[in-house]
């Protein structure tokens, strides 16, 4: 069984890539110091955070290959090798973007001594909600974008995944939900 830690540094705002990656640098830090002074087998665990982006309104955009520095210097500083896998969540981004980034990270060279993968919900099911948009004769094309939706995550997971090579009903289309209730 394993105990799933759950944290996001959210993506509002107009904080640029530096600065998230101190804000999620400083909470991870502090969230594996709690975590080892109550003894927490972190063997038995799994990370599921945000990657290192800069805020949605942040007039610096930053590309996929900085994005995978940031997010694995950040992970590199404050994760312990202990840790199996870290699942990130998709934080706003679009399918495509959440994709490209994940694959990014993968490919980004350097200690990675946890399985990298993705825990994705809005930039997994944006298409396939989408296509079937609650109508029983949809149910196969939703199923289909799930598909290709699920196959992009798996390539980026492995670092094999070419830019654009998947095509799905919201692809591109914006997730970023401004002061989202988790």
């Amino acid at each position: 069984m394993f105990n799933i830690i759950f944290l996001q540094v959210l993506c509002d705002g107009d904080h640029d890539l530096e600065r998230c990656q101190k804000v999620t640098e400083t909470v991870l830090a502090a969230v594996y110091k709690a975590l080892n002074d109550h003894h927490v087998y972190l063997e038995g665990t799994i990370l599921k955070p945000n990657m290192v982006t800069p805020g949605q309104s942040s007039s610096k955009k930053a590309t996929a290959d900085e994005i995978a520095k940031a997010t694995v210097t950040a992970l590199q500083r404050t994760v312990p090798p202990a840790v199996p896998g870290i699942m990130f969540l998709s934080g706003g981004q679009t399918e495509e973007e959440a994709s490209v980034n994940l694959n990014a990270i993968n490919k980004y060279s350097g200690k990675k001594p946890w399985a990298l993968s993705f825990s994705y919900g809005r930039a997994l099911q944006a298409s396939v909600l989408k296509a079937w948009q609650g109508k029983k004769e949809n149910i196969k094309t939703a199923q289909d974008e799930l598909l290709k939706r699920a196959l992009a995550n798996k390539l980026s997971a492995l670092g094999k995944y070419e830019a654009g090579s998947v095509q799905t009903a919201a692809g591109s289309q914006g997730l970023f939900v401004k002061d989202h209730a988790y």
